[in-house]
């Protein structure tokens, strides 16, 4: 993916990547409200083993956020600042987004018993932090592909043929990646004990962003840079576009190809996984660099996205945030207690004949809630930078 030739001095921001960091933070919020029990498989996670539309969000994002590290950090030492300062401020950046996640597991209450460390925003500081580092100490991409390999590999042989404490061998012992007796489970178990996702008051589970598994979404991440460093190439804009579409077909078929003995499974970020949800993202990003950079189709259908995208993590907090407030909010309606929520869901989205049709009418209205904070940033020109 990536060229001996020497990339051209230009880091101008790409409205390709905004548009499809775009369209990534919208359909997240989609399916993190989803309306519901009625909503149509595609929007809901896979319950283990097996993939979704809904499991390629998060991935995506990270691959994104692995594409722009390259034109952000080139950005800076262009302006001339001083590597020291770049990693100071990778390492802060790489903090608040993993207190902004504490943030938004524990919110409203904070109840310190349960509360939940791992997060979706944690595993974006960890994977920023570590490519970010990795692409500060050499920017060449065959150290970048062989921490990928590393990361894939090395994943895929401490889940198979390391034993987990108390269960055994996987697959001799315990079956392979079982729910509960795999090695992520149980590090996950040991480091923090009662404070995990699938961790009611009565059991102690797992955590489908624990720790044993930021090694392969590192790699995710990795994969983007590697599209990052391909996109700053001098070669023409046809030629990028059509890379970045060979490397999305080698990456799903070697994904296929190594889902039989390692499952796709979002929840321990298999590494099969992680080179399916690559080639998609991949395809994202090759269609709108080809469509918006080739084609110049950069107006009408790109304001949303773009506005989305500038402002991703402020998108993804407000509404992670939004539905805790108004869920505070209760009042009476007819012979029960309800909050707003509820009861726009009941009075008007639940209305509708179809369940799937509801839901989904239900989740794109509040996608549509988000944006409106996010539109009033993006026209001050404010954006959320930690």
């Amino acid at each position: 993916m990536t060229s001996s030739e020497h990339p051209p001095p230009s880091t101008t921001r790409l409205l390709s990547l905004d548009v499809a960091r775009g369209i990534t933070i919208a359909f997240m919020i989609m399916v993190n409200n989803n309306g519901g029990a009625g909503a149509w498989g595609f929007m809901t996670h896979a319950h283990w083993n097996g993939l979704t539309a809904t499991d390629l969000v998060f991935p995506t994002f990270v691959f994104l956020m692995g594409a722009s590290v390259v034109f952000a950090i080139e950005s800076r030492l262009a302006r001339g600042a001083p590597r020291t300062q770049v990693v100071r401020h990778t390492v802060q950046r790489a903090a608040i987004l993993c207190a902004l996640g504490v943030v938004v597991n524990s919110f409203p209450f904070f109840a310190l018993e349960h509360m939940r460390f791992y997060g979706v925003l944690q595993r974006i500081g960890v994977c920023y932090l570590a490519v970010s580092l990795l692409y500060l100490w050499n920017r060449k991409a065959w150290p970048i592909a062989t921490a990928l390999v590393v990361a894939l590999v090395g994943y895929f042989l401490l889940v198979r043929w390391v034993p987990v404490p108390g269960a055994g061998v996987p697959g001799r012992d315990v079956p392979f990646m079982d729910v509960r007796q795999n090695l992520v489970s149980w590090i996950d178990r040991q480091v923090f004990p009662y404070h995990l996702y699938l961790d009611p008051p009565d059991h102690n589970v797992r955590d489908p962003e624990g720790l044993l598994s930021d090694l392969p979404a590192i790699g995710t991440a990795l994969m983007g840079v590697l599209a990052g460093m391909w996109l700053r190439t001098r070669r023409s804009i046809p030629s990028k576009a059509a890379g970045l579409a060979a490397a999305a077909i080698a990456s799903l078929a070697l994904g296929a190809l190594w889902a039989p003995w390692f499952p796709l499974n979002k929840n321990m970020w298999t590494s099969s996984y992680v080179l399916v949800a690559g080639g998609c993202s991949l395809t994202l990003l090759a269609f709108a660099y080809w469509a918006i950079e080739h084609k110049g189709w950069r107006t009408g259908w790109t304001w949303v996205w773009v506005v989305f995208g500038s402002n991703a993590i402020a998108a993804y907090m407000f509404s992670e945030l939004l539905p805790p407030v108004l869920q505070l909010l209760r009042f009476r309606s007819g012979e029960r207690t309800t909050d707003p929520l509820t009861f726009v869901f009941d009075h008007v989205f639940a209305r509708v004949p179809d369940p799937g049709w509801a839901a989904f009418a239900y989740s794109a209205s509040f996608a549509a809630l988000c944006f409106v904070p996010v539109w009033l940033l993006y026209r001050r020109r404010i954006f959320l930078k930690v």
